[in-house]
């Protein structure tokens, strides 16, 4: 989820803590696990200074390790480490134990977006993504906002939180059932789908899809109960040459695929370079496809200068590739 969601729910978590005798019974832990459940309910995106660097290892790293089993356990040892020091009266257990939740629901919100997390790394370095609430859904902020807006207002924290997280649990069922009625008519409308790819939009009723068959790969969107399909590609394999083979040795191309499920490619030739480009279907927006992979090579087969990310026109790619060497 976005960060503002994620503090929402560190407030809400926080709430729901004064409900702990021991923890309101004593302001130091009461203090420190208000402190504790919004670090811990931040804690995982702090993987986000990686675009600092590059977008190349915030693609292949954000949600990767920092949302794993061995972070998930070592982010409220961390935290209520420091809290410790900072908060000495505080009672450790509940301390560790609120901070805990917040790392947990945190990790187990994201996994409902299409991005997606490694969550059960090291066990398997899949991408676990169910698809079906969108990166910032107004839907669950709103709602967060609301019930904490009553809760300020002197409304009893329990009965407020427990009455929200039981509505959303609806939302949530809600958002599967209308996705798995799209995989349905999908799968009707093309018998020989491979695979498909159904991303939510910030829009409650819209969709994006990628559906891989046979021999096509089909792009739409899905608008209430309407399907549309927009373009079709061949499904055209990966060429096995020299071009390719050192483009996909290039960071931002590697990162690329190793987060893109369903992509098509272009290799074309210029008067002084070679240009490969890998094009992400999922995320088609006013007839662009915004999420790409491009490396451009000269004749010698040295790459001159290469990208990845989201861009929203050809002439800002064409201005990022000026100005980023390899």
């Amino acid at each position: 989820m976005d960060t503002g969601t994620h503090i929402a729910m560190g407030i809400a978590l926080g709430g729901l803590a004064t409900l702990d005798p021991t923890v309101s019974a004593n302001t130091a832990t009461l203090d420190a696990v208000m402190i504790g459940v919004m670090a811990g309910s931040l804690a995982p995106d702090l993987d986000t200074v990686l675009k600092l660097r590059n977008n190349a290892q915030y693609i292949r790293n954000h949600r990767g390790i920092t949302h794993s089993i061995p972070a998930v356990i070592l982010w409220p040892l961390l935290i209520v480490l420091i809290l410790s020091l900072l908060l000495p009266g505080a009672n450790l257990l509940h301390l560790w134990m609120w901070t805990f939740a917040g790392v947990i629901i945190h990790v187990f919100v994201d996994i409902f977006n299409a991005y997606g997390t490694q969550a059960l790394r090291p066990f398997t370095n899949k991408w676990i993504a169910l698809g079906v609430i969108n990166t910032f859904d107004y839907v669950i902020f709103s709602a967060h906002a609301l019930a904490i807006i009553i809760w300020f207002a002197g409304a009893e924290p329990g009965p407020t939180f427990i009455t929200l997280y039981v509505l959303l649990a609806f939302y949530y069922g809600l958002r599967f059932y209308m996705r798995h009625q799209i995989a349905k008519k999908l799968r009707k409308q093309f018998p020989d789908v491979i695979k498909l790819n159904i991303s939510p939009t910030m829009r409650f009723t819209h969709w994006h899809l990628a559906v891989t068959t046979e021999k096509y790969f089909h792009v739409g969107r899905a608008i209430g109960e309407e399907i549309f399909i927009y373009d079709t590609f061949d499904k055209v394999p990966i060429p096995e040459s020299a071009v390719i083979e050192v483009a996909k040795k290039d960071e931002n191309l590697s990162a690329f695929l190793s987060f893109s499920p369903i992509y098509r490619w272009e290799l074309d030739e210029y008067n002084d370079h070679i240009e490969v480009r890998f094009i992400d279907l999922r995320y088609r927006s006013k007839d662009y496809y915004p999420f790409v992979a491009v490396v451009q090579l000269d004749y010698d087969l040295n790459i001159i200068c290469s990208y990845t990310g989201w861009i929203f026109s050809e002439k800002k790619l064409r201005k990022k590739l000026d100005y980023l060497p390899h």
